[in-house]
């Protein structure tokens, strides 16, 4: 029996997973490293703190580019791992995150992780027939001069059907 659920066939299942493995792979050079309580997601966050200094939730999302809850979360995470402590900022709605010395201490190996993981991907990119980065820039341009809304709303069926 076939099944008529459209999301059984999907070529983003396949991305998501292969992005999570890279991101456990991650995850796992950090255990290999005696690294705990640490997360991949963390460590754009936590370098950027060291590098910008104490930022509110709202401009550290800015800074890593996802929503304020996401971040909200991910600051929360933090600093039940003791990465992070936040204080109040200028004003009474706002809180300043900054890094605690263990969140200091860690951000020379994510650093040295970031760039090594760069070259990981650098390397891997010249490993196959195609460039993975050329076809991601292929296809942001693609979508610039067409966007993917658009191009979903060309396969839906009229709106009055």
């Amino acid at each position: 029996m076939t099944s008529s659920d459209p999301t059984c066939e999907s070529w983003l299942v396949p991305l998501k997973a292969l992005l999570a493995d890279m991101d456990a792979a991650i995850g796992e050079v950090y255990a290999r490293r005696g690294i705990t309580g640490v997360r991949p997601r963390f460590s754009m966050a936590l370098i950027r703190l060291h590098h910008r200094g104490p930022l509110s939730v709202k401009e550290l999302a800015g800074q890593v580019d996802v929503t304020h809850s996401a971040m909200s979360q991910t600051v929360a995470a933090m600093r039940r791992e003791g990465l992070v402590e936040s204080a109040p900022g200028p004003d009474a709605r706002t809180r300043l995150v900054a890094l605690t010395p263990r969140g200091a201490g860690l951000v020379p190996f994510l650093e040295a992780e970031w760039r090594a993981t760069e070259a990981a991907v650098a390397q891997l990119d010249g490993e196959l027939p195609y460039r993975v980065t050329q076809v991601i820039e292929d296809m942001a341009a693609a979508l610039a001069a067409r966007p993917f809304a658009d191009r979903i709303e060309a396969h839906l069926p009229d709106a009055d059907q």
